[in-house]
């Protein structure tokens, strides 16, 4: 899913932004003469479902780390999509430095992945390319430093839009937020409870309705028709991290957060 899938280094510009539902239509007219539908999707609109696993470690130091907005950051995710089961894993890295992504991710048969693949000492031969084994090794040596483990899982649709006028240009709308905890490596939701988190009390949503998360990701230059986007349409940007949000809204914490020495270390350890 998505650019470069196939586990290569992905660096690009995010910029997120929180709309109305009604809005959704009228962006979706705007960007049809400079996007088509991502091949990955199905049906019209047209979307697909990702479930993301979030690790993070007992000090939650990756949540912090978004909280405190810090320049350079990271998350540690396993996803996957549609139906449990039917497609792969992907391990992913994905860090921030200032406004630059950068992403990797190895892709993993999903009947191959659990807490013997992260844990064991021996890799199997599972991956398409050594590309691939030494994305899916440095993955495995962050959890091991880190101490990282299953926090949180999200699961969402995204509408899916990919660029026909520039080298790389994407958007996506993201609705249905749900989560819920988990301390399991691979059982992605199934025997747990969903529980929504699209409503107006969820933190980072600042809304009086319902929102839907608008992204548009570009590499290297900004198009013009997506800053037309912006300006036609009024888009704040804002900042938006559906594990924080997850985090928020099972009331892990009874008051914003606040670092120490601790947790600092361990983040910068890295």
């Amino acid at each position: 899913m998505g650019a470069k899938a196939k586990g290569d280094k992905v660096s690009r510009y995010e910029s997120k932004y929180v709309i109305p539902r009604e809005q959704v239509a009228e962006i979706r007219e705007f960007v049809r003469p400079f996007c088509k539908p991502d091949p990955n999707t199905k049906g019209d609109p047209p979307e697909y479902v990702i479930t993301t696993l979030q690790l993070d470690n007992p000090q939650m130091s990756l949540h912090y780390a978004k909280e405190l907005e810090r320049d350079a950051r990271f998350k540690l995710r396993v996803r996957t999509y549609g139906e449990i089961g039917t497609a792969p894993v992907f391990a992913e890295i994905k860090a921030k430095f200032e406004r630059t992504i950068v992403k990797t991710r190895a892709m993993v048969p999903f009947d191959a992945w659990g807490p013997e693949l992260i844990y064991g000492t021996r890799v199997p031969n599972i991956f398409k390319n050594e590309k691939q084994r030494l994305d899916f090794l440095q993955f495995k040596r962050v959890v091991w430093q880190t101490l990282s483990r299953p926090a949180a899982l999200v699961r969402y649709t995204r509408e899916s839009y990919i660029g026909t006028v520039d080298g790389y240009a994407r958007i996506t709308f993201d609705r249905k937020l749900q989560y819920q905890m988990t301390d399991s490596w691979n059982d992605f939701g199934r025997s747990g409870v969903w529980r929504s988190m699209d409503s107006a009390t969820a933190q980072g949503f600042h809304l009086p309705y319902s929102g839907t998360i608008l992204e548009v990701k570009t590499i290297n230059h900004v198009p013009e028709w997506s800053q037309e986007l912006v300006q036609r349409f009024n888009l704040q940007l804002t900042g938006n991290c559906k594990y924080s949000t997850a985090i928020w809204r099972d009331g892990a914490f009874g008051k914003h957060p606040s670092t120490n020495a601790a947790q600092d270390e361990v983040f910068h350890s890295i």
